[in-house]
């Protein structure tokens, strides 16, 4: 996407903001930001989406709306991120690899996914693990950032 949107993907994504306003009142509340973006194909962490909105309080999240033309603005913010790269994340892994085989151990895996960074739940973890351990318990990780890269 990056850059500007053209006149098709601004109407689009009209669309799908459209598609959050429960209210009638063509706003959405702060707590739908997240998901109507990635909704449109961005991965915003909630950190990054949190700054966005200004930091607000968990009584904003839940209570606070915003219209269409302060949203797309945030959209373009968030488009232009910088995004992991495949290397990158097979970096990351590496340092896990104790066996130095491409390989690391799924239990120590699905700790890390829970506890580090944007914790993931067991639900998503499992969702994200299906298919992906050896009958050793070990997941070959270029492989696996591949998986998760193609989702």
């Amino acid at each position: 996407m990056a850059g500007e949107f053209s006149a098709d993907q601004i109407e689009d994504f009209k669309e799908a903001f459209g598609l959050f306003d429960r209210v009638g009142d063509s706003k959405v509340a702060f707590n739908q930001v997240a998901d109507i973006m990635r909704a449109l194909g961005q991965n915003p962490t909630n950190k990054d989406v949190k700054k966005i909105l200004g930091d607000p309080s968990a009584d904003d999240m839940a209570n606070k709306r915003i219209d269409f033309e302060a949203f797309l603005p945030m959209l373009k913010t968030v488009d232009v991120i910088q995004k992991g790269t495949y290397d990158d994340y097979v970096e990351g892994l590496r340092v896990f690899d104790k066996e130095g085989n491409g390989t690391v151990m799924g239990a120590e895996l699905r700790i890390v996914l829970s506890t580090l960074g944007e914790k993931m739940t067991e639900p998503e973890i499992d969702s994200l693990m299906q298919g992906q351990e050896d009958e050793n318990g070990s997941v070959h990780y270029e492989a696996f950032v591949k998986h998760i890269l193609s989702v």
